[in-house]
């Protein structure tokens, strides 16, 4: 069988790490990288040094897409470049008539997110989205009770979601800080929660409304040690009187909070050319928000309070699903960064299921190996080799799930602006 045959928009940490490394290490018998492109070409150059394999591979500027495609002929698109431009990325990859493999979020607004459905529509291409949320065991083994009935009719889902001041800060340090970059965190972050209660509960989302606020980051974040903007972490003066980057930084060190979660940014050498992964928290640019409350009804007549929270002492989840039949309960706490807890994981994490007639039953759930609980060696198989095709339900994400979570999260940020429910039934099907 060929070598299905791979091309790279955006050559990110996440690409390089999530994707390239494994393509061309653990999956070359079927999967074959034959392009780069991105609008810096430093890039290139961090992608080799930590993927010698991919050493010859003819890498391509941003305005060289076409020719990309002319001198590769790609099979599929990788599309793991800044949210902002997925959507062109994807478009063209499907007026091609090619599959797209695109990181989460797909778009970073409804309107694009409909842009690709009607490309999709008339390609002989695909679009996959990369949820790999979903793999996580405790993730896929909620799926199943559900299927199997053991809660009944979903009712309503309480989900309440921290991240941790490392973790969280991080996005206020980067490119994402910004709404028009990443769709704000209801989009970059929140999009990936959405789509786990979407995928649960089989929901299809209708009205959502929201409020929220920017509490901790910007000008008039607490622990801001003055209003000064365009600080960079790397050689800003006030460092040590910033508790969020004190927590882990000496006078003599260059460990920061943004390390997105695999250290990408570490070491001495620049990873990137006229950009700073350690811009400052506290800068007035800053458009988004911190801290969001909201409420969606789904057609099927579940109801979901959700929260998220990006600066809090430890990192994870609350999550109840209340059912006419019973209860489902799990937790799910880290560190600083993610790093798991001992004493929340010892022997792996656990459903709680309540019958609305009877005892609580403990399911242990065996935690999985890799990144993202284990979800993210497994959702590279089904990219790379095809969908197993022994699961027992679908969970390799189609164009329709990253619309109806981009849906739900770009409600949010507009409700939040202006206090009103939104309707999506004009365009959700």
């Amino acid at each position: 069988m060929a070598k299905k045959r791979y091309a790279v928009c955006g050559v990110s940490a996440r690409a390089i790490y999530s994707y390239i490394a494994p393509m061309c290490q653990k999956f070359s018998h079927c999967a074959e990288l034959v392009g780069l492109l991105d609008i810096d070409p430093l890039r290139f150059k961090v992608c080799k040094e930590a993927v010698p394999e991919a050493q010859n591979v003819p890498e391509y500027m941003a305005e060289d897409f076409e020719k990309m495609l002319a001198e590769t002929k790609p099979d599929a698109l990788l599309v793991v470049s800044m949210d902002c431009t997925h959507v062109k990325y994807i478009v063209a990859g499907l007026e091609h008539d090619l599959e797209v493999v695109c990181e989460k979020p797909m778009t970073t607004n409804t309107a694009d997110a409909l842009r690709v459905m009607e490309a999709e529509a008339k390609s002989k291409g695909k679009v996959i989205c990369t949820f790999n949320y979903r793999y996580n065991p405790i993730h896929r083994k909620l799926r199943e009770l559900i299927l199997d009935g053991k809660i009944g009719r979903v009712t309503h889902v309480d989900l309440n979601w921290y991240i941790d001041i490392k973790h969280g800060s991080s996005y206020f340090h980067r490119w994402n800080r910004m709404r028009e970059n990443s769709g704000s965190l209801s989009i970059h972050k929140s999009s990936h929660h959405f789509d786990l209660v979407n995928w649960w509960i089989d929901g299809i989302p209708e009205q959502v409304h929201a409020f929220g606020a920017l509490n901790h980051f910007g000008p008039d974040g607490e622990f801001n040690p003055s209003k000064v903007d365009g600080r960079d972490c790397t050689t800003c003066t006030e460092l040590m009187n910033c508790p969020y980057e004190a927590r882990w930084a000496t006078r003599n060190s260059s460990i920061f909070a943004a390390d997105d979660h695999i250290n990408a940014f570490d070491g001495k050498e620049p990873k990137y050319t006229n950009y700073s992964p350690h811009m400052c928290m506290f800068d007035s640019q800053i458009n988004i928000y911190d801290t969001f409350v909201v409420n969606v009804k789904y057609r099927n007549g579940a109801l979901l309070n959700y929260s998220a929270n990006f600066s809090t002492p430890y990192e994870g989840y609350n999550l109840s699903i209340n059912g006419t039949r019973g209860r489902l309960e799990t937790q799910e706490f880290g560190g600083a960064g993610g790093a798991a807890l001992p004493k929340f994981h010892e022997g792996g994490q656990y459903i709680d299921y309540f019958p609305i007639f009877g005892g609580r039953e403990r399911i242990n759930v065996p935690a999985g190996e890799g990144g993202h609980g284990g979800g993210d060696p497994l959702i590279r198989e089904d990219i790379f080799l095809g969908e197993d095709p022994a699961r027992k339900f679908d969970i390799l994400a189609k164009s329709v799930d990253g619309l109806r979570a981009i849906s739900i999260g770009d409600a949010v940020y507009n409700s939040i602006k202006d206090g009103g429910v939104k309707d999506l039934t004009s365009f959700i099907k």
